[in-house]
């Protein structure tokens, strides 16, 4: 069993903001953090310290800023103590609201220790379900801070007990301040709050998937996995009991590797049937699955190894794919950026918008306040028929040798690039309503929309090379010796040479030792940003959510909750094409 033995919690500054022991005699915090940060950075999650008494392990998490330490001299499960640290990064973000920023914990200090408290006890690891600490940790509000600011009592009526005798001129007798009996007693569900009443019933489903694909030269791809997560947002009265049915192209329990699921799913269901999740939700948003698909399949190492052509390699249906070509141009200095943009993803101008999956389900539109926020609603919504593509960003990195990228330039329509001197690469960002007119274009040849980006590059001494390069004269005070009848053969051989610069003797071999030295100063690759909404590039759509009436209650008889399911595809630097 893993023991926490303290909470240590640093600002963006280094300065400490919180400091929570649990058990022993931990090192200070003001000892811990020197030697932290007298690693080498990246640091990692977990470092040894045997200089300390008595040596530690240290384990730590940085979130916006805020940098989570905690140490350990015992022999503990290194996965249970990160899970810990992220676990009290999730409660604190729904205490208090995200993003975390030092002075929220500072100004709802209270709060946090009593978070921390209710977490660990005595060093074992107790509750960390947000919904239950709710019912032992009351939320910090804006209103209760006025009260509390004022001198007045910052609990609502309604946390009263009923059996509080009211306010008496005789001061005998004073109302009960906290949570009411009843929810002193608890759920009889861990991760789920009690007596839960919501006016109205909904049900959310967010599927969202991170792509990450490499392509090599010749556009063959090297490796292509979708890291999936399932986001479910309930608001049902009472305790509701739910089935969510997911389905893919060849079979869930094929596709889906290494899942992992919230303590509220029930493992036996999936193990027989894979893709049937059953489970009673705790109250609000929360993260019930995560998992991971190969999207090349289990047949494309024999590919490789059998076949090098391109053509068998296994196909991608990407949003979008870049080629880089380099040493183009009279100096091989020019650098060419091609980016293709799939013409199934030109998602649907018409409205109104259809429903993005099926007749069980309605579209979430403006109701849609799942993984993602905002974000999932508005008119350039995309469904599963007709896919959008929002703002998308091409990031060429640099080799550190370039002193600055001339004559940079896009195509009017096709976005804008960025670089500024001393830059470590290039930014080229398209809009969502520039990826529309690149579509519209395309003119249905169904090759898809092209746009390039071309700039030259120039290295730290280019100016010197490029004169040498271009045939300049340097003048010499040495006098030669030679025959009149040697006059004729030497002019005709120094003519030849400046009608074959190509030569191994002359201006050539500086060309091509220019040349071989702008290859250093070539980018390597690129890569591609993007947000796809309606699509899933494994395929995994959801297939049923069914509320069972007899297993759940306190819902009411003849209550159907509203149904709503979004799919996003995102890809942070995730589609990148070596050169």
């Amino acid at each position: 069993m893993s023991s926490i033995e303290a909470l240590y919690i640093f600002d963006e500054h280094n300065t400490p903001l919180l400091e929570h022991t649990y058990t022993g005699r931990p090192p200070a915090g003001s000892t811990l953090l020197p030697l932290y940060l007298a690693q080498p950075a990246p640091r990692p999650s977990l470092i040894y310290l045997p200089y300390t008494n008595p040596p530690t392990l240290l384990y730590s998490i940085i979130q916006d800023q805020l940098l989570f330490l905690c140490p350990s001299s015992t022999d503990t499960e290194p996965l249970q103590v990160l899970e810990f640290l992220h676990r009290v990064v999730d409660v604190l973000e729904d205490f208090l609201g995200a993003p975390l920023i030092a002075s929220k914990i500072e100004a709802h200090y209270d709060v946090v220790a009593q978070l921390l408290s209710e977490m660990v006890d005595g060093g074992i690891i107790a509750s960390t379900e947000p919904n239950a600490l709710k019912d032992v940790v009351e939320a910090p509000s804006v209103l209760k801070s006025l009260l509390g600011g004022v001198g007045l009592p910052s609990s609502t009526p309604s946390s009263l007990s009923s059996s509080a005798t009211p306010f008496s001129l005789g001061g005998r007798a004073s109302p009960r301040l906290g949570p009411s009996p009843s929810t002193q007693a608890g759920s009889a569900v861990p991760w789920r709050r009690a007596n839960v009443r919501h006016t109205s019933n909904e049900m959310y489903v967010d599927i969202v998937e991170t792509l990450s694909v490499t392509l090599s030269p010749s556009g063959r791809p090297l490796s292509a996995i979708a890291n999936g997560t399932v986001a479910f947002t309930a608001k049902v009265s009472g305790v509701p009991d739910l089935l969510l049915q997911l389905g893919c192209p060849g079979g869930v329990g094929n596709a889906i590797a290494l899942p992992v699921f919230h303590p509220c799913v029930r493992l036996q269901r999936w193990r027989d049937r894979p893709g049937e999740l059953s489970f009673v939700p705790p109250d609000g948003r929360f993260v019930l699955a995560g998992y991971e698909v190969d999207l090349l399949g289990p047949a494309a190492l024999d590919s490789f190894s059998t076949s090098t052509t391109a053509s068998s390699a296994p196909k991608l249906n990407l949003p979008a794919i870049v080629s880089v070509q380099t040493g183009l141009g009279p100096q091989a200095s020019d650098v060419e950026v091609r980016l293709t943009l799939n013409p199934r993803f030109k998602g649907k101008s018409s409205s109104p918008l259809p429903s993005s999956t099926s007749s069980s389900f309605s579209g979430r539109g403006g109701l849609g306040k799942g993984l993602g926020g905002a974000g999932f609603g508005g008119p350039a919504q995309g469904t599963t028929s007709a896919p959008s593509i929002e703002e998308m960003v091409v990031h060429i990195p640099l080799p550190a040798g370039i002193k600055n990228v001339v004559d940079l330039r896009v195509p009017r329509g096709a976005g804008e690039a960025g670089y500024a001197p001393g830059d470590r690469a290039i930014e080229w960002r398209i809009s969502s309503r520039e990826i529309g007119i690149l579509m519209a274009n395309d003119r249905g040849t169904g090759a898809g929309a092209t746009t390039t980006l071309r700039g030259t590059v120039v290295g730290q001494d280019d100016d010197n090379e490029l004169e040498g390069s271009a045939g300049s004269v340097s003048l010499s005070s040495n006098t030669y010796d030679y025959a009149d009848d040697q006059i004729s053969s030497s002019y005709q051989a120094s003519s030849d040479s400046l009608e074959k610069p190509k030569g191994s003797n002359g201006n050539g071999g500086a060309k091509k030792a220019f040349s071989k030295q702008m290859k250093v100063l070539m980018p390597s690759c690129a890569t591609v940003s993007f947000s796809v909404k309606g699509w899933l590039p494994s395929g995994i759509k959801v297939e049923s959510l069914m509320l069972d009436q007899k297993r759940s209650k306190g819902l009411g008889s003849g209550v159907s909750p509203y149904k709503g399911v979004k799919y996003l595809c995102v890809s942070k630097r995730g589609v990148e094409c070596r050169c």
